[in-house]
């Protein structure tokens, strides 16, 4: 590369603070570029609470204002569709939002120029919103663009047709697209078929998840996700209460809109006693959760990549997984991963009960998963990635790639 390059990251979910989950893999990204020696700048949506500037792990991030504090709700909360089909005032907020990312890309650029330490990228995460945002902004002498795709995006233009010409057209203003799992590079060819889309998962955060736990300490099941009808938890439940797992504890963590549906099943199946629910916790108390389970089970569909899968295999922790989405990636059964038809219950529970059978089952699976998730999802294995995808950018220059 011709130089470390300056980067402008535009997204609408990365860390509020030291330990917050919320778009974590961003600042991974960002921390892990900035460690080859790249210099990167985010912008990001404002939330209640939330300084206008702040700097995480040596990242200076811009918070942008886009309403007033209680209508400011859209990000990292994983609700934002919710909240824009839910209401009128939410859909308001989305266009605010749009606009206000707008104005700030634009002004950051200009300001970089002025300076004469103008960006070289502008690292666009998710085609939507932030991608939508930035439509049309850019000029000729304006930096390259990279679009990352990560799973929501892709699910709504999958589920919403009128959606495909606008994604294609924001896909066709960049000098480089990529996706964070194989399906999803799939499925958004499928929409825009003139697009090259790069693999090119995101990193995870190496320094928390470890695998010391002794295999005879690992005791139960463990799920991590929200709460919705696509994770999958339901499925899990309905398996909890098969003989294969008799006795079984599962502990889950996360929240979302079906949570009292969720107990109320689990209430009226009679294996509430061996459900505890957590909440939603900040990375650094899932840890521990992770190291002490025996089996972490990610029943969901449409994963855009499976950060939970990888996190739980770097802690040692073997994966059962629904054979679908990202998640045939990152849960490789060369790897010691167990891979299970979409919603076979019967076939779930089996997985579940040879994986945790024995010690032997668990540490092997789990020494695997681990050894598969270093060589792939470390910051600086990802960083690299990107850095050679940037350069690639760059050499196509600022001119767009029209689909």
């Amino acid at each position: 590369m011709r130089r470390a390059p300056r980067v402008l990251f535009v997204t609408h979910n990365v860390p509020r603070f030291d330990g917050d989950a919320a778009g974590s893999f961003v600042l991974r990204l960002a921390v892990g570029l900035q460690a080859l020696g790249a210099r990167i700048q985010v912008i990001a949506p404002g939330a209640a609470g939330l300084s206008g500037t702040s700097t995480l792990e040596g990242v200076p991030i811009e918070r942008v204002r886009y309403a007033s504090d209680d209508r400011m709700t859209l990000a990292y909360t994983g609700n934002m569709a919710e909240t824009v089909r839910g209401s009128w005032s939410g859909r308001v907020a989305l266009l605010q939002l749009l606009f206000a990312t707008r104005r700030a890309v634009r002004r950051a650029l200009a300001g970089a120029q002025r300076e004469g330490d103008p960006f070289d990228i502008v690292h666009i995460h998710w085609w939507f919103p932030s991608g939508l945002a930035l439509w049309k902004l850019f000029g000729r002498n304006d930096p390259a663009r990279v679009v990352t795709m990560h799973g929501s995006d892709v699910r709504l233009a999958a589920h919403t047709k009128p959606a495909h010409p606008v994604m294609r057209a924001v896909l066709g203003e960049a000098a480089a697209c990529t996706a964070v799992s194989s399906w999803l590079a799939t499925t958004a060819r499928a929409i825009a078929p003139a697009r090259e889309i790069t693999v090119a998962p995101m990193p995870i955060d190496d320094r928390l998840f470890d695998a010391t736990t002794n295999a005879a300490d690992r005791r139960d099941l463990l799920f991590v996700g929200r709460l919705n009808a696509q994770k999958g938890l339901a499925d899990l439940l309905s398996a909890l209460t098969t003989s294969a797992l008799a006795g079984t504890t599962l502990h889950v963590v996360g929240d979302g809109p079906d949570r009292e549906v969720l107990e109320r099943q689990a209430h009226d199946t009679s294996i509430s006693q061996r459900v505890v629910w957590h909440g939603a916790l900040p990375q650094q108390a899932l840890a521990p959760l992770y190291a002490c389970a025996r089996a972490v089970v990610i029943p969901s569909r449409g994963e855009g990549l499976g950060l939970v899968a990888v996190e739980a295999q770097l802690c040692g922790t073997p994966v059962v997984a629904y054979a679908d989405g990202g998640l045939l990636d990152v849960v490789r059964e060369e790897h010691g991963g167990t891979l299970v038809e979409p919603g076979n219950i019967e076939a779930l529970a089996g997985a579940i009960a040879q994986v945790i059978a024995t010690d032997d089952s668990v540490v092997l699976r789990g020494t695997a998963g681990r050894k598969y998730m270093m060589a792939r999802f470390t910051p600086r294995a990802v960083a690299e990635q990107y850095l050679g995808i940037y350069e690639a950018a760059r050499g196509a220059g600022s001119r767009p790639l029209r689909t």
